[in-house]
């Protein structure tokens, strides 16, 4: 399909304070994953895969460090007609009100959109991690004449409750909804969704939060026949199956939605399988993301099993393993780190500065020497003094401290935090 037909719309989150703390001062799909990416390269690197370069992104809370890395990062030929460019909530002289719902944000974005030339409207999330041709999803929207297109993926009985839970006639075509039933209703939604699928026990269509409206149809919703609507889980998409053709695209490869700390690790740790299931060496599927000028990787002593290091670090650890560390990390001799996420950090110290804190006592960025890390996200710019054992686990209870956040066993270590020597959790 001719990618000038297509605009697509990024959904930038909410709050997200299901991944709080990480979220305390950068908006959920500005998260940094995998090292030296954000959440949001993913679906804008899936638009670009697949010839899709008209690109808004949605964006209300803690978005500075989006906005930015946004700026930074994609920035197409003069010559080009594509685009990546933030669309921020905005308080307007015809509505006060920022945005209030996944709808909603869209249907006061449509000003930003209307005066373009396009046939089709593609709407993803911000918060996913997926490689997916949306191409292949566009022209099966076109070939069945849908007025929508919803991505489905077969889940099994434990995740269902979490998502939205649909079920479809032999042409594919949407005839019942639910929205996270409760586990006694599942009985009643069970798919046929292939011999594959079901031998997984994924027996039932969930709903990825990604769809295709034809633009007469999303203009006609979002403006005159569910005006007042503000979510299209909730509210557009059971509608729209009443009294629209909407149709289920299955996708059949790796999907998880980043929707809270748990999540967002076994993400990140599932990275440095032999063989991951979301593939950041595809030569098709490339994860596009801010070019920076960093020196390789600088490693002495240290042995490494099963870690992804990104550039511009500098480690002299003891061991690494099952771990992800990111750009411009700083690990001290005879550190030991075990199953954890180091996000890196933004910027080298000086030789000048690194005298400067030492005279004052204060930790290095980075981590220092001796230190013991397991089950750990620790967040970007921290101060990490030698001697410091961070255990994870289930025999952790949930907690917030001003340092750090201890969530489902994982703790995680907050931007810019100063962790003295010997410290102990």
């Amino acid at each position: 399909m001719d990618s000038r037909s297509v605009i697509a719309i990024v959904l930038g989150g909410g709050a997200g304070t299901r991944l709080y703390p990480l979220t305390a001062s950068r908006s959920k799909p500005a998260v940094p994953i995998a090292g030296k990416y954000r959440l949001v390269d993913i679906p804008i690197s899936n638009c670009i895969n697949s010839g899709l370069n008209r690109i808004l992104v949605l964006t209300q809370f803690n978005s500075a460090s989006l906005n930015k890395h946004i700026k930074n990062t994609y920035q197409f030929s003069m010559f080009s007609k594509g685009f990546v460019d933030i669309v921020a909530a905005e308080q307007t002289p015809d509505n006060a009100r920022w945005f209030q719902g996944t709808a909603d944000a869209v249907r006061q974005s449509l000003r930003h959109i209307v005066n373009y030339d396009y046939e089709y409207v593609l709407i993803l999330s911000g918060d996913q991690l997926y490689q997916m041709d949306f191409q292949a999803m566009l022209e099966n929207h076109k070939a069945n004449d849908a007025d929508i297109s919803i991505a489905t993926i077969p889940v099994g009985d434990r995740e269902a409750p979490e998502f939205g839970i649909l079920k479809t006639n032999e042409e594919g075509v949407i005839t019942s909804f639910i929205e996270k039933p409760d586990k006694s209703l599942l009985g009643d939604w069970v798919s046929d969704t292939g011999t594959e699928m079901k031998a997984q026990g994924r027996n039932y269509l969930a709903s990825m939060g990604i769809y295709v409206f034809s633009r007469k149809l999303l203009f006609e919703l979002l403006e005159d026949e569910k005006k007042d609507s503000t979510d299209f889980g909730k509210e557009i998409i059971p509608f729209s199956i009443e009294t629209h053709k909407v149709i289920s695209y299955q996708y059949g490869g790796y999907w998880t939605d980043i929707g809270n700390i748990y999540s967002f690790f076994e993400a990140n740790l599932a990275l440095t399988l032999d063989l991951p299931p979301f593939n950041l060496f595809d030569n098709q599927q490339i994860v596009y993301s801010r070019a920076r000028m960093l020196p390789p990787a600088k490693i002495s002593g240290t042995t490494l099993e099963k870690t992804i290091i990104a550039e511009g670090s500098i480690i002299s650890a003891s061991r690494i393993e099952n771990s992800v560390i990111g750009i411009r990390s700083r690990i001290g001799h005879g550190t030991t780190i075990v199953s954890s996420y180091i996000m890196g950090n933004d910027y080298f110290e000086t030789l000048e500065q690194i005298a400067y804190t030492k005279e004052r006592g204060i930790p290095l960025i980075g981590i220092g020497e001796r230190c013991y890390f397991r089950n750990t996200i620790v967040d970007k710019n921290c101060r990490i003094g030698n001697d410091v054992r961070i255990n994870g686990g289930p025999h952790l209870p949930n907690s917030d401290h001003s340092l750090y956040t201890v969530k489902d066993g994982i703790v995680v270590v907050k931007k810019n935090a100063v962790i003295p020597d010997g410290f102990v959790i």
